[in-house]
């Protein structure tokens, strides 16, 4: 794609601020006719927001918005949809009662006045499908819908309002892989029609498979455009971040030892009191990382509350070493010296409100080490904190600092910094690098490895199969709250984990 055509969508100097925040600065963007454009960026670089902008969601503070050429003042998503312009987000709004038919026209301008059009709605509808590939029973109702399918009725929505700029923002996040290549599939039919994607993303893989040119945003601004053709993941990995990179990860070959963690046939039920996990075995060993593959909402959540002393199972025994593990009591996790590093950083495993030294000492507080006679050490304290700052290179305005000031990244520097401070024998990883830039990323695969080294079992539980990949000696994977099957990390196939993750036994 080239300045030859003219662009369907026309950005200049955008500006937005929230507050103190300025979450994008001074953008141009320009979209094409008939184009993927990849709009690539670590969480919180301004990718979202700009798109919001397009949408009408926020208005921009400063800048101009042409669409197919002319300007447009956009103070809601109504003004964008009567442009053919269309967002579908991460997350989705349907009303889980509703028909997929109804979902559809609803709100849109269809039919004879108040009376909806639905004979003529499902033809549209059926039409839609058969071209672009988006196979769904109009008759059934949202909640029987799979995640997947779910993303369909918003493309198909789009699709009946007759929308031919597609936003789609982090579409693969909750998707398995075979949805993802279904998802693409659709995505390529509907620009060989001559619409215009923007995938919003920071998976780089994906970028690299599905666009035609990428933007890349880095603290809200513009760093680079490539087309996709004449670039790698290295690069773009490097343009995310600002800095080079590691090649790869240095994994070294280690022999298993003794087990340190068994879950021996655990059962559990989530808060609708539903079966969340039936009858699950697993072991962890020394020096070994077991890594287990799943989309979001296959039991991952309740099994590390159990595992944590949060939630307590329905039947099974977990053992921690040789000790068993004590159902609902978080001190028992830490007293058998197990490392948790919970997947809600925020809402479980950091304090937000105190300071980034009382986080770091939030779990061995009571420990002879910082408390004397009843007497905090605080020197003992201050230094111990410096210490962890220094050698997980937290960037903080120091240990009073609050520890709501802090990034992403930076929070789960604090609660690796924590949990893994005291050496522990196992230690419990889910979704460790969800949201995190590739630097931080990196660096937090680096201490994961290293504690392997140093002699820790590790159940990484992770949604995100590059990673899952890059560390496991083996992976097993969870579906509907069942192991579907487990793979030597050196020999399992992404084919076969992608199958299993879709709950196919083969």
């Amino acid at each position: 794609m080239g300045d030859t055509q003219t662009p369907v969508v026309r950005m200049s100097g955008i500006t937005k601020h929230f507050l103190d925040v300025t979450a994008n600065k001074d953008i141009t963007f320009h979209l094409y006719p008939g184009e993927i454009c990849a709009l690539l960026g670590e969480n919180g670089a301004g990718k979202t927001t700009l798109m919001n902008i397009l949408f009408g969601y926020y208005t921009c503070d400063e800048g101009e918005i042409f669409i197919k050429g002319e300007k447009a003042n956009l103070s809601a998503p109504k003004d964008a949809i009567s442009r053919g312009v269309g967002m579908i987000h991460q997350h989705f709004a349907l009303v889980p009662s509703h028909t997929v038919l109804e979902i559809i026209i609803i709100g849109a301008d269809s039919g004879r006045g108040i009376f909806l059009d639905f004979k003529t709605a499902r033809q549209e509808i059926l039409q839609f499908q058969e071209r672009f590939g988006l196979k769904i029973d109009p008759d059934a109702r949202v909640w029987t819908l799979s995640v997947g399918e779910q993303q369909k009725v918003e493309i198909l929505k789009a699709l009946y309002r007759d929308v031919d700029i597609l936003i789609m923002d982090e579409p693969t996040a909750v998707l398995a892989p075979s949805e993802t290549e279904e998802l693409f599939k659709t995505l390529r039919s509907l620009v060989e029609e001559g619409r215009s994607v923007v995938f919003i993303s920071h998976k780089l893989n994906e970028v690299m498979d599905i666009s035609d040119r990428i933007v890349v945003l880095r603290a809200g601004r513009v760093v680079a455009e490539r087309n996709t053709a004449e670039t790698n993941t290295r690069e773009l990995a490097n343009l995310m971040v600002g800095r080079d990179l590691l090649e790869s990860i240095e994994k070294k070959t280690l022999e298993p030892g003794q087990p340190v963690l068994e879950i021996i046939d655990l059962g559990a039920v989530d808060d609708k009191n539903l079966p969340a996990i039936t009858n699950l075995n697993l072991v962890v060993r020394q020096n070994e990382i077991l890594g287990m593959a799943g989309i979001s909402g296959n039991g991952q959540t309740e099994l590390c509350e159990i595992i944590f002393g949060m939630r307590a199972p329905t039947d099974g025994i977990i053992k921690v070493g040789n000790s068993p593990l004590k159902f609902g009591s978080p001190a028992s996790a830490i007293k058998l010296r197990m490392g948790r590093i919970p997947e809600d950083r925020i809402g479980t495993g950091l304090m937000m409100d105190l300071s980034v030294e009382e986080n770091m000492i939030l779990e061995n507080h009571t420990s002879s080490d910082f408390h004397r006679y009843g007497l905090m050490k605080s020197k003992k304290i201050r230094q111990f904190s410096d210490d962890l700052i220094s050698a997980y290179s937290i960037t903080t305005a120091g240990r009073d600092a609050a520890t709501k000031s802090l990034s992403g990244g930076n929070l789960q520097k604090v609660m690796l910094a924590r949990e893994l401070s005291g050496g522990p024998a196992v230690i419990v990883a889910s979704q460790p690098t969800r949201g995190l830039d590739v630097g931080a990323m990196e660096y937090i695969h680096q201490r994961i490895l290293k504690e392997r080294e140093r002699g820790a079992g590790i159940l990484l539980i992770s949604e995100d199969l590059d990673e899952i990949f890059a560390l496991s000696d083996r992976i097993v994977v969870i579906y509907e709250g069942k192991i579907m099957g487990e793979a030597s990390g050196a020999e399992a196939s992404r084919e076969q984990i992608g199958l299993w993750m879709s709950g196919v036994e083969k």
